[in-house]
């Protein structure tokens, strides 16, 4: 039988291009959070640390540069890929509401259908909504349900049971998308979720084609399947933006594409010899845009048991990591959590600790420790649930440490 070799370039080849495009391969230091979302994807951001973690890692940023960056408007947290809240530059507000308009509108058909609330109903409270909204002093969701008053309808028991406890939600998530108004953090922070609204004027522009070509440069060589995962688009309407948007492969017969001016760099790309560390979230883009875990792992660590998990469950088998990460040149080679009790990043190494670990978790620690105080996962972490995970990583990472080291448990 002929054998014919395997289409794809070596995952190690393909993990190190990966973090180089993300820039995880050494801080751009001087780069604008706008200039490290435009190059390397928008943040995801569910109330977590992930898009601090995110930009501190790629550029260096502190927190008082990126909410800053948020106030002037030049990123915002917006609802974009599939409707999920994202952080992006100002040059992508138009196309991140664009792509994600049709989130709104499915909540809006099944609220019609279930909940007998109509479309007509919906626009006269989003003109209600906008009436009440400044431009300047942000409204809290309670402050505009009082301004608007019997324009607001509670949808009562058979509401409560889908998550819609008012056709409010409805109202805003319309308005959000249309580019009518934005979404402002209370106290200007991206780690928390509490919001107030302010009327905005912003243009909702672009399509399928035009996510193509960013994420294939954010994310590049990549899968039409990891394409629709991350766009939330139809098959048919990924398939043809893909086409349109004159992707090559990254190798004759393999599924992995990237865009045409990237296939020569990548040829001649080579595996960085010396290791170099980053602490991200476990949602961070270079996991996040293809979401497929494994391609991250050696097989080994693949079959670790995971923190605090059930028994049998390993960490390659879930879809995102369950904790923060550790990365070298693409790979996983480690597990973080923040414990902010003893203010210290708790580490289980997939590798012998060496200097330029150590380097990058006191790097880590101390920005989690002085600039933002917490590293949540996502908006419902807490210190208190993230107890058991410190526990299992701590003890893991005792049980790995070889006989007569005496550094403190969970530090590499």
């Amino acid at each position: 039988m002929e054998h014919h070799p395997h289409p794809d370039p070596p995952v190690d080849k393909l993990r190190a291009w990966w973090s180089h495009r993300q820039w995880l391969d050494g801080p751009r230091t001087g780069a604008s959070a706008a200039e490290v979302l435009a190059a390397t994807g928008w943040a995801r951001s569910v109330g977590g640390a992930a898009p601090y973690l995110g930009l501190f890692a790629r550029a260096g940023l502190g927190r008082s540069a990126v909410d800053a960056a948020v106030a002037r408007l030049e990123v915002h947290e917006l609802p974009a890929a599939r409707g999920c809240a994202y952080v992006l530059p100002a040059a992508d507000f138009a196309l991140g509401l664009a792509v994600g308009a049709a989130a709104p509108a499915g909540e809006l058909a099944a609220a019609d259908k279930h909940l007998g609330v109509g479309r007509d109903e919906v626009e006269k409270l989003c003109l209600a909504v906008e009436r009440v909204l400044s431009e300047d002093e942000p409204l809290t969701p309670a402050a505009i349900r009082d301004a608007v008053g019997d324009a607001v309808r509670p949808l009562g028991e058979p509401g409560r049971k889908r998550g819609l406890t008012t056709t409010l939600p409805l109202a805003l998530g319309l308005m959000q998308s249309r580019g009518r108004i934005r979404r402002v953090p209370v106290n200007g922070r991206l780690d928390q979720q509490r919001y107030g609204y302010v009327g905005w004027d912003q243009p909702v522009a672009g399509g399928a084609v035009d996510l193509a070509r960013r994420y294939f440069s954010w994310a590049g060589p990549a899968t039409l399947r990891h394409f629709r995962w991350f766009s939330g688009f139809t098959a048919a309407t990924a398939r043809r933006a893909v086409a349109e948007a004159g992707l090559v492969p990254v190798a004759p017969g393999s599924e992995l594409l990237l865009p045409p001016g990237l296939a020569e760099e990548f040829a001649g790309f080579e595996v960085p010899a010396e290791p170099h560390h980053t602490l991200v979230a476990g949602i961070d883009g270079i996991h996040l845009l293809h979401r497929e875990l494994p391609r991250l792992l050696d097989p080994a660590d693949a079959a670790r048991p995971l923190p605090a998990g059930r028994a049998g469950r390993v960490f390659g088998g879930e879809a995102d990591p369950q904790t923060h990460v550790v990365l070298d040149r693409g790979r996983i080679v480690g597990l973080w959590e923040y414990d902010t009790e003893r203010a210290e990043i708790v580490l289980l190494p997939f590798v012998p600790p060496g200097d330029a670990l150590r380097d990058a978790v006191a790097r880590t620690e101390a920005f989690v420790r002085d600039d933002l105080g917490d590293a949540r996962g996502f908006g419902l972490d807490s210190p208190k649930s993230r107890t058991p995970r410190i526990a299992a990583l701590r003890a893991a990472a005792a049980a790995a440490r070889p006989a007569g080291r005496t550094q403190p448990a969970g530090r590499a």
